[in-house]
């Protein structure tokens, strides 16, 4: 059993920058993916960068350039840098983490971004 905790979703202006957060109960050494899906208003949860273990991370090419990846293995804790934020990026963002065959989810965190 594997439990996430999100930080760091916020309101913030079109342009601006946030930080979110994602902290494991587990060590990342038995983690095989980890990634950030996010949910906009009245839309399904999509994917928006997934990062498998000794693998090369994945954006998808809306966030491309925008957003970033990157961990803390010490504190098994994942970040997820967004920066020149717009508008349609407003939605619930969501960690995951694979660890076998069993994924976990994060519950969520807001990010609103005003025009």
């Amino acid at each position: 059993q594997v439990q996430l905790v999100e930080s760091g979703g916020g309101l913030v202006q079109a342009g601006g920058s946030l930080r979110l957060s994602c902290a494991a109960s587990a060590t990342f050494l038995s983690i095989n993916v980890m990634g950030w899906y996010r949910q906009g208003p009245g839309k399904e949860r999509e994917l928006v960068a997934r990062m498998p273990s000794g693998g090369r991370t994945i954006y998808v090419e809306y966030v491309k350039g925008r957003f970033t990846i990157s961990t803390d293995d010490a504190k098994n804790t994942m970040y997820l840098q967004m920066k020149n934020l717009k508008p349609e990026d407003t939605a619930v963002y969501y960690c995951k983490m694979l660890l076998g065959m069993r994924g976990y989810w994060g519950q969520g965190t807001q990010v609103t971004v005003s025009s």
